[in-house]
């Protein structure tokens, strides 16, 4: 368990050590303003009064442009500083696969039923370019070396050379611009990606998926295994096609075929075992003289030679696949492999032959990593999946199936129409398109990434690309259009059965897709050629938005609505004998899904994960949860134990207790749905409110990712991304989409008892007030109000933020009766006084963004005024942690 003294003695350690490089750099004065700042805020919280607030206010107003920008960047990596002191101390702190392994025997589940669950196991987090990151790669790359150098620094037990070191990096730090110039492209976020794919994936996966085998006593698939949107995520970012898809993969083979290389040079330079001192396999042996390795000087040097022999073939591999040299060229010639595979089976047969004679130990665990790795990554290193609106599907088939005459208006037909016609055509062996037609830019896109597509299967082989997302799917056309594009590739084959190397995956992400999810995939199962892909595959995936279902209809009812949804989309399965496995696209932050990730699987309704599970790993939650190894191995861990529990623990709750409980959520959820939407669609001004009170203009101008911050050009709420609305409201600490209508919702039920009876025995009830009682303790109606003053309208402004803290205290209020605390966090002390620590750095930069605005709204032209909010955006975010 992470001990807290530790943890604020980090905190206090590099607190200081950031003051003393402020002092040196910039001078004693510019210290103590930044310091009479900082103690002025913690003493407004510790004695939370007029007088105490007023001189932190006296202390703000002081500052000029030049020392807020100071300023701010003091609290910006302090707070950033602190992120790294607490990942530090939750390092190996929470469930392994060993307690979950335990827990499960303590509650009469034996060993051979979790290996059997294992075998067929597969935990994918999957990397995204969600645009919720808003430090530069710059800044988390010193992060990722500070955090390396605190192992050597902790409290009580110095190194001087590694705090000369850590000196260093605060300095480059502090000295390094906070803020992007440009806005990132598609390849800047895949290089972004590579850095935490090889620096923590990489090495991390290899070693667990060994200790797990020693704890299991067997052989286990490599169940656990990278996944990645990063170049292939279409939904609305024009700036990814087919060329960004070809970058991205060959970014990816470039660093883990360039990793196997460099193992396969170690291990050769070890292996200097000579024939004349022990008796290899004859198929080892077949390898040494199959290398080409003709030097007199490893004549008796058979390892060596065959190393040599598949150094030399797998820098081919590197040659072909990732369309370079090799870092270090081979000094013999050799053919490139076909398949990862191919290369596997020739590391097996080194092993074989070194365990035949007792040599195993001559390479330690290297070459069992590097088979590992081999097994895991293959020449790809993280599958990548396709992403794409199903509007634009429909545009694009509906331009094919009229140049072919097969019909003039296919988007005026009916969703019965459109299955038969398709169902027509996927049957058909004809392709479409014509080479010699004329289509417009966006078909002829859509198949260009497409043919990419088919060119990278037969580069890396069908598990480089596996799944095709389709956002908004409301129907059995929007796959059955995905399939029909792929036929034109050659992926979809027509047959019976028919095969298609990549799965047509669903996301449903409105209240309303949500609720016809069950209907929309038992008519599609039903269709007996979509049930013949899904038994050969063994599964069909589905996957679930929070985002927009929280955007759509609030946080409460987002949730309660993925719960229903996932247990009606479980029995569609059953009552077909089918297995599904979900997809979960969660986000940083609670009101996108976010939250700590092993209550968030385990409070997953009975029967809905068996072992299978992938889950969207999005902006600031990839540096924090993979930004260095050991994080990355606590994360992933955490992740696998999470999965084992969710899919073996016995039920929690009686059938007659879930049925209750169950009957009581759907009319708590109305009641938070009615709640929520006549606040935020049914308030007339709403929408003005918003953009007037929080800073939405302001992050539309950061420059954090390549994709536009709305759908269309439209201001409408619906149209806005869920990403630039859930961050705008925690920038203004009111946090709207991760509370509001839940306080309303619960305090309006009538049986007290019942729902006490509710949070205390229900998984699912008690994570979600859980994550938003952590959403409440960060937030600050004084904070949030002058936000509110920013809104030029005062009735408006009267109206519509009367309506928000209302809501707010009466949700603080309900939370805390129901909880039985007398403030927000006394149940999770840790959570508390981790957030108690913060505020002190975070409000302030609330005060100054304030200013600020209104200033920049006032017609104010001084750039400094522009860098200065987007700075205080990115101190905030840094200090809340999980905004966006």
């Amino acid at each position: 368990m992470p001990n807290p003294a530790d943890d604020r003695a980090d905190v206090r350690y590099l607190g200081r050590l950031l003051g003393d490089v402020i002092r040196e750099q910039d001078g004693e004065a510019v210290f103590d303003a930044i310091e009479g700042v900082r103690q002025a805020s913690v003493n407004a919280h510790r004695a939370p009064d007029a007088a105490a607030t007023a001189a932190l206010s006296a202390r703000l107003g002081s500052l000029d442009l030049g020392d807020t920008l100071r300023f701010v960047r003091g609290f910006l990596l302090f707070s950033l500083l602190a992120n790294l002191a607490e990942d530090r101390s939750e390092t190996g702190s929470t469930a392994s696969l060993a307690s979950a392994i335990d827990s499960l025997a303590a509650a009469g589940v034996d060993r051979d039923a979790v290996v059997a669950l294992l075998q067929g196991a597969l935990i994918v987090p999957v990397l995204t370019a969600h645009p919720t990151e808003v430090r530069r790669k710059s800044m988390i790359d010193r992060e990722a070396s500070i955090a390396a150098l605190m192992a050597q620094c902790r409290a009580g037990r110095r190194d001087p050379a590694a705090e000369a070191e850590l000196v260093r990096q605060i300095t480059i730090l502090w000295q390094t611009r906070p803020l992007r110039a440009v806005k990132p492209v598609v390849l800047d976020e895949i290089q972004s990606a590579l850095s935490y794919l090889g620096g923590s994936f990489l090495p991390v996966l290899p070693r667990l998926h060994a200790r797990w085998e020693a704890l299991t006593g067997t052989g286990l698939p490599p169940f656990l295994r990278p996944g990645s949107w990063i170049g292939g995520d279409r939904d609305g970012n024009p700036n990814v096609n087919a060329a960004t898809l070809e970058a991205a993969l060959s970014a990816q083979a470039r660093v883990v075929i360039g990793h196997y290389l460099a193992e396969l040079n170690a291990i050769g330079a070890e292996l200097s075992m000579s024939s004349a001192m022990v008796v290899v396999t004859p198929e080892l042996a077949a390898l040494a003289e199959a290398s080409g390795d003709t030097a007199a000087s490893r004549a008796d040097e058979p390892y060596r030679r065959a190393l040599f022999g598949l150094y030399a073939r797998t820098a081919a591999s590197y040659r072909v696949i990732a369309g370079q040299a090799p870092p270090l060229a081979s000094l013999v010639p050799g053919a490139p492999y076909d398949r990862a595979a191919d290369l596997l089976a020739d590391l097996r047969t080194v092993a074989a032959s070194l365990a035949a004679h007792g040599g195993t130990v001559m390479v330690g665990g290297r070459l069992d990593a590097l088979i590992r790795a081999v097994e895991i990554f293959g020449f790809h290193l993280a599958t990548l999946d396709l992403r794409q609106n199903a509007d634009v599907h429909a545009r694009v088939v509906a331009e094919l199936l009229r140049i072919a005459g097969v019909t003039d208006d296919y988007e005026a037909l009916d969703e019965e129409a459109r299955i038969a016609l398709l169902g027509a055509e996927l049957a058909s062996p004809r392709l479409l398109f014509n080479s010699y037609a004329d289509y417009g830019a966006e078909t002829l896109g859509e198949m260009a990434i497409l043919r990419a597509t088919a060119a990278a299967h037969a580069r890396f082989g069908p598990e480089v690309i596996r799944a095709y997302i389709v956002s908004k799917t409301s129907g059995v056309s929007n796959l059955l259009e995905v399939y029909l594009l792929l036929k034109e590739v050659g992926v979809y084959i027509p047959g019976d059965p028919p095969s298609c190397a990549i799965m047509a995956v669903p996301l449903f992400e409105t209240i309303e897709d949500l609720q016809a999810a069950p209907d929309v995939m038992a008519r599609f199962l039903d269709r007996p050629k979509a049930a013949a892909l899904a038994a050969v595959r063994g599964y069909q995936e589905v996957m679930i938005g929070y985002s927009d279902s929280n955007k759509d209809g609030g946080y409460l009812t987002s949730n309660w609505s993925l719960h229903e949804g996932a247990l009606a989309l479980a029995a569609v399965f059953s009552d077909r004998n089918l297995r599904m496995q979900l997809f979960h696209g969660r986000g940083g932050a609670v009101g996108r899904g976010g939250g700590p990730a092993f209550d968030a699987i385990r409070a997953q309704p009975q029967g809905t994960v068996k072992g299978r599970i992938r889950i969207t790993e999005q902006g600031e939650v990839i540096a924090s949860k993979y930004g260095t190894p050991a994080v990355a191995e606590t994360s992933l861990e955490t992740m696998a134990a999470a999965t084992l529990l969710a899919s073996l623990e016995p039920p929690r709750l009686s059938t007659v207790d879930f049925t209750r409980f169950r009957a009581a959520m759907a009319s708590i959820s109305a009641a938070a749905y009615r709640s929520y939407r006549g606040l935020v669609y049914e308030t007339p001004g709403f929408n003005a409110f918003f953009r007037a009170a929080t800073p939405i203009t302001e992050i539309a101008e950061l420059k954090i990712g390549s994709r536009p911050a709305s759908r269309t050009r439209s201001d409408r709420i619906e149209d806005l991304r869920a990403i630039p609305w859930v961050f705008s409201w925690a920038q203004a600490r009111i946090m709207l989409p991760g509370w509001y209508g839940t306080g309303d919702a619960l305090a309006g039920f009538e049986d007290k008892g019942l729902l006490a009876e509710m949070v205390d025995a229900w998984p699912f009830l008690g994570a979600t007030l859980s994550n938003l009682e952590m959403v409440l303790a960060k937030s600050n109606m004084d904070i949030a109000r002058r936000y509110a003053g920013l809104v030029p309208d005062t009735a408006l402004r009267k109206s519509v933020f009367g309506g928000i803290e209302g809501g707010w205290n009466r949700t603080r209020d309900t939370l805390l009766q129901l909880t039985g605390q007398t403030e927000l966090l006394d149940r999770h002390p840790a959570l508390g006084r981790s957030v108690r620590m913060r505020l002190p750095y975070i409000d302030p930069l609330n005060e100054l963004q304030i200013d600020l605005i209104r200033r920049r709204r006032a017609g104010e032209d001084d750039p400094r005024i522009a860098e200065g909010i987007h700075l205080t955006i990115n101190g905030i975010a840094a200090g809340l942690r999980n905004s966006g």
